[in-house]
């Protein structure tokens, strides 16, 4: 499927930086909640399936790039208010991130 430049550009891409990583027990497969700062967006929240390569431990602090701007989700007993980017493969999924520090928020073009 083609998109044109108008689809893309109605995606709101931004860096965050996860404040928070809990398992998520209610969920039907292995998931973290993630609770990520995006600066002046405030903070949001998310269900990641990110168990195989990722501890709660080691996602605090990192950040990464999600998309802001799709409706809520009821996943269980949980909402999910965007959707953390990562590449799938055989080893799981590995997140997008910045390769250096940078302000929470930023629009990624």
């Amino acid at each position: 499927m083609t998109i044109n430049w108008d689809d893309f550009a109605k995606i709101d891409l931004r860096v965050g930086t996860v404040i928070n990583a809990e398992i998520f027990k209610e969920a039907k497969k292995p998931a973290y909640k993630l609770f990520i700062d995006f600066g002046d967006l405030g903070v949001k929240k998310t269900s990641a399936q990110i168990t195989d390569r990722y501890s709660p431990e080691n996602l605090i602090g990192k950040q990464v790039i999600a998309v802001v701007n799709f409706p809520p989700k009821q996943i269980a007993n949980f909402m999910s208010e965007c959707l953390v980017l990562g590449a799938i493969w055989k080893e799981g999924v590995t997140l997008l991130t910045t390769d250096e520090k940078i302000l929470n928020g930023l629009k990624i073009g």
